[in-house]
């Protein structure tokens, strides 16, 4: 982490869920005006660091800080207006349209001296086009499949155009083009709009291709972070994923791809690892 102070940032944070220590003295500041991207194995941490983060896990030590404020000393609407979340599960109530529930999203921008105006409408409609589901507006949310509900619940977080954006896993359920559409738009909203974005992807290829700064964490701690060319490496993703590969130059961006190890390479690898063990223990 470099000197500048970031909007978003989690100070020697302690996380944990009732006596399951899942983080312990964890540090990150998240990059202003970056495509920040938390990888690694399942159950290491990451999707319970976007949770502090967001403002949904309070730490057990140490502290969140949102533009320089402790970000649990903060009204929920400062906050809501400041910063957006799509979650790894979302339930929808039942009996909800698509268009409803988008529009939730504008929730914090209202008041009692604000309600619904023409700017809401069109922020509402121009986040269903953004996501692909304008044509579903009238449909309810339950009838949808997961991918259509996952774009929907996207949608919801884009009309509430906050500053900083987090998203949990936001490709699950989803199938490989709607994937890449989902993640050109949060590169979009980057690139163009000047959007802070923060994701948890399970897919390496896919975080090393769209992210400007990537964390990378195993058992609860950052095991390296920084741009993708610089960390992602086939040291790291052993160390991180415990699997054999190469890193080699994505023809289409010129950014790291990883290529897994054949089967047969890693049966051996892993077989002459074996052997080795009685050796080292004389």
């Amino acid at each position: 982490m470099d000197g500048r102070q970031q909007r978003l940032s989690a100070e020697s944070v302690t996380l944990a869920y009732e006596q399951r220590v899942i983080a312990r003295d964890l540090s990150v500041a998240i990059p202003d005006h970056s495509f920040t991207v938390i990888v690694g194995p399942n159950a290491c941490g990451k999707s319970t660091l976007l949770r502090a983060l967001s403002r949904m896990l309070k730490p057990s030590e140490g502290r969140v800080l949102l533009d320089g404020q402790s970000i649990h000393a903060m009204p929920a609407k400062k906050v809501a207006k400041t910063l957006g979340l799509l979650p790894q599960t979302s339930v929808a109530p039942d009996g909800i349209t698509v268009a409803d529930l988008v529009a939730r999203g504008r929730y914090p921008h209202q008041g009692l001296l604000r309600q619904w105006s023409p700017e809401d409408e069109r922020i509402t409609r121009e986040s269903m086009a953004a996501t692909g589901v304008a044509e579903l507006a009238d449909r309810y949310v339950d009838e949808l499949s997961g991918g259509q509900r996952q774009r929907v619940w996207i949608a919801m977080a884009l009309a509430q155009q906050t500053p900083l954006l987090l998203l949990d896993e936001p490709t699950t359920y989803l199938d490989i083009q709607h994937q890449i559409d989902v993640l050109d738009l949060c590169a979009e909203l980057h690139e163009t709009q000047g959007r802070t974005l923060v994701a948890v992807l399970h897919d390496l290829n896919h975080a090393a291709r769209y992210a400007t700064h990537l964390i990378a964490v195993r058992d609860g701690e950052v095991v390296a972070e920084g741009a993708p060319a610089e960390v992602v490496t086939a040291e790291l993703v052993e160390r991180v994923f415990g699997l054999r590969c190469q890193v080699i130059e994505d023809p289409e961006t010129g950014t790291p791809l990883v290529v897994p190890a054949g089967r047969k390479a890693r049966v051996r690898a892993t077989a002459g690892a074996q052997a080795q063990e009685p050796a080292l223990q004389k």
